[in-house]
């Protein structure tokens, strides 16, 4: 990867202390002028990344090792970084005036549109969704729901694109009909969404409240893997709803839980053998080795529009309660995840490293199931 793109704080998600070689160039700066949301969100989001500047990015996502070393080294690079950001700064205003001075002239109204995603190209759709996005680089989807036919109102359709103009097909996803919780299947084929079909990819499987999900690959129940388990599923990602016991109004709360990145930003593997060694069971026993814990981002309220907002940087255009931002505590600056209402049925979906589409599509998925306890 060049040194002029911009990359996250990758090693935050490193396990056992692996940090990343390039260790954290550069800050992402706010986008003040794609944003048309949430003015008081935008100068929180400032204080707390000033506040973050200082920390070592690289223990961000480490699961466990050594987390503060390297302090005074990493001070030295920061007063580099600071020469490589004024003449980089210097650049893109050049870059900018060339652009206002093409917009210049046009006679055509202006469209509201949302940033697209970079042109994304793979060999594999099916290595593609499970692999994590790379770094430094934000993949922009859409995702749609179909309720057309007979019983699409109770089981609809979900679809995941790239949002840009190939509008590139990623996943489909609908929930079983004969499952005793809430149980859905995931493909890379838009009209097979078989279980035993090739094109299964992944499924999401709820407990009995609605609340607690867990996110696997397509690979073997481990009842029917070898004894070593090398050919069983993956658990990819546990979500959790905070229930909401007092009835109390105000956004959803949820956890997420991964596994977290080795060595060459490759996914630690957790195939537990019996369901109480899964994710869900090791984030309430706190056994949290190899796994990284993120949050949604909490909303600012707004005194002008009475509400709950987020900056999703002209992302998201409507207001509903399913809109959410996936964050690690240590950086809060840095999304990991979004989601939100852009129509009745049509919603983006961005994701970063380390997550991967299907992670990001399950979790998604999750946000439509019904949550009594959680509203």
């Amino acid at each position: 990867m060049k040194d002029t793109k911009k990359k996250e704080p990758a090693s935050l998600f490193c396990v056992n202390g692996d940090k990343d070689k390039s260790d954290s160039k550069s800050k992402k700066k706010a986008a003040k002028s794609d944003s048309d949301d949430s003015e008081p969100e935008t100068k929180s989001s400032k204080s707390k990344s000033k506040k973050k500047e200082n920390a070592n990015p690289a223990s961000m996502f480490a699961a466990g090792g050594d987390k503060d070393k390297d302090k005074g080294k990493d001070k030295d690079k920061d007063k580099k970084k600071k020469k490589a950001k004024a003449s980089e700064s210097d650049d893109s205003d050049s870059e900018a005036e060339k652009g206002t001075k093409k917009k210049k002239g046009k006679g055509k109204k202006k469209k509201e549109e949302r940033p697209p995603s970079p042109d994304i190209e793979f060999d594999s759709l099916e290595e593609f969704v499970l692999q994590p996005a790379q770094q430094g680089v934000t993949v922009k989807c859409k995702m749609t729901r179909d309720k057309r036919g007979m019983d699409k109102g109770l089981y609809p359709t979900y679809y995941l694109h790239l949002d840009n103009e190939k509008k590139v097909f990623l996943l489909s996803g609908r929930k079983r009909k004969k499952s005793t919780t809430s149980n859905y299947l995931i493909s890379i084929d838009p009209t097979d969404l078989s279980r035993g079909g090739e094109n299964f990819i992944g499924k999401l499987r709820s407990n009995m409240m609605g609340t607690k999900f867990t996110v696997f690959d397509n690979a073997l129940h481990p009842d029917r893997a070898l004894p070593d388990m090398s050919n069983a599923r993956q658990e990819l990602a546990a979500i959790i709803y905070e229930t909401n016991v007092l009835g109390i109004k105000g956004p959803r709360r949820l956890t997420v839980i991964i596994p977290g990145m080795g060595k060459d930003s490759e996914r630690v593997p957790i195939r537990p053998r019996r369901d109480n060694n899964g994710l869900l069971m090791k984030f309430q026993n706190r056994k949290m080795d190899n796994l990284i814990e993120l949050h949604n981002k909490t909303p600012t309220w707004n005194d002008d529009t009475a509400s709950h907002v987020l900056n999703f940087n002209g992302r998201v255009t409507q207001a509903s309660i399913k809109n959410f931002q996936i964050i690690h505590s240590k950086d809060e600056a840095y999304i990991v995840m979004q989601f939100g209402r852009v129509a009745d049925d049509a919603f983006t979906l961005d994701y970063s490293y380390p997550m991967c589409a299907v992670q990001a599509f399950a979790i998604a998925l999750s946000s439509f199931d019904g949550k009594i306890t959680c509203e």
